[in-house]
């Protein structure tokens, strides 16, 4: 296993970061979020270039590469603060789900799309009652003829008014026990009796979040993806990813913050020298570097393992990756800001506003306690909490 990238890779970095450079944080990001409108021209521009669907297979229209690239895309855009959340959900979990577990029809409908960025499929998991516990999702799909009828509720789901379909985590009865188990089903935004509620988040975003009722919602026998068995895989092959790319994003956003710092302490003078002379400011800066390349290597190493296909490997390293992530980058905002001064509070900096969205990496995809019980549990050999 390597993390010593190519001229391949080293390339596509540098490709995304002049594009990020035009589409950064102050100018682009901020105001957009600000009123609440999603990131359309940065999503169309690196859907043109090929970004959004670098992980996807070629003969689909996808680069052919691997969630490592994908992971490098996401990274080098949140490193000028113009990371895109539905890069998480649409190619890396979606878009992984379909080319591995999907049927040829639902191949071919979804996924050049998913590559070149034209639709976006959103990801409909959490529940309110069942949280971190899936096995407690309560969504059910029950057989009527060849149809599917879908019933239940969502929450905190991305970016459902830019979406085409949601993939959503229901449960089916098991015919031979009477058990109820997973299965993902392509729920059009559209169809009949499927609900979205925009929630009101107080973090300056520009993706919202919505509650999603699906009562009665019928679909079709191929709105089922792949093979009923194989969900709880196929659940898992989508997760891994997602806590990649949020290590990524995180990762990025870490960078935007340290960058940020670095520069202004280079530039204030105060006492004749520039304050980053000054132990007080330049070490826990340089703590902030380290944590963050550290973060970086588990990320990169949980990619790699995840594109060779180890599953159980990736699945340790993800969720280590999106631990130390989420951490690192509240450390280097917080630090940026405190940099700053109170200039760190201002407009004109807008790191104040990026934290609330940096925190978001502690609770979301998956809590940094559940993270914590994984480790003890499958890492460690410790007995099982809960």
């Amino acid at each position: 296993m390597s993390v010593i990238e190519t001229d391949e890779q080293k390339q596509l970095r540098a490709a995304v970061a002049g594009l990020a450079k035009r589409y950064n944080y102050v100018d682009y990001v901020l105001p957009k979020a600000r009123k609440g409108e999603p990131l359309t021209e940065l999503w169309r521009e690196a859907a043109q270039l090929g970004f959004l669907g670098v992980n996807l297979p070629e003969e689909y229209g996808g680069g052919g590469a691997g969630i490592y690239e994908l992971a490098l895309v996401q990274e080098e855009l949140a490193a000028q603060g113009c990371g895109l959340l539905l890069v998480v959900v649409s190619p890396a979990i979606c878009g992984t789900i379909i080319a591995k577990f999907g049927t040829d029809e639902q191949k071919q409908r979804w996924l050049p799309a998913l590559a070149d960025g034209s639709k976006i499929m959103a990801f409909g998991i959490t529940e309110p009652d069942a949280g971190s516990n899936s096995h407690e999702i309560t969504t059910v799909a029950r057989r009527d003829g060849e149809d599917w009828i879908l019933r239940g509720s969502k929450i905190y789901i991305s970016g459902v008014d830019q979406a085409d379909a949601v993939l959503i985590v229901a449960r089916t009865e098991d015919a031979k026990s009477g058990k109820l188990r997973p299965a993902l089903f392509i729920v059009p935004t559209d169809a009949d009796n499927f609900v979205k509620t925009p929630m009101e988040m107080d973090i300056v975003e520009p993706d919202r979040q919505f509650t999603l009722f699906l009562d009665d919602v019928r679909l079709p026998a191929d709105a089922l993806v792949g093979e009923p068995d194989a969900a709880l895989m196929q659940l898992f092959a989508g997760l891994n990813p997602e806590r990649i790319l949020g290590a990524a994003m995180a990762v990025g956003m870490g960078r935007y913050a340290l960058d940020a710092a670095v520069r202004y302490a280079n530039e204030r003078t105060v006492w004749k020298s520039p304050i980053g002379a000054h132990q007080g400011i330049a070490h826990p800066l340089a703590q902030c570097k380290i944590e963050l390349e550290l973060a970086k290597l588990m990320m990169q190493k949980a990619a790699v393992l995840y594109d060779s296909g180890d599953d159980f490997g990736a699945a340790e390293a993800a969720n280590m990756a999106k631990y130390a992530a989420a951490e690192a980058s509240i450390k280097s905002l917080d630090q940026a800001i405190q940099t700053h001064g109170g200039g760190g509070l201002t407009r004109e900096y807008g790191l104040a506003a990026m934290l609330g969205a940096a925190r978001i990496a502690r609770v979301a995809p998956v809590s940094r306690e559940m993270i914590l019980n994984f480790v003890s549990q499958h890492s460690l050999g410790l007995p099982r909490s809960y």
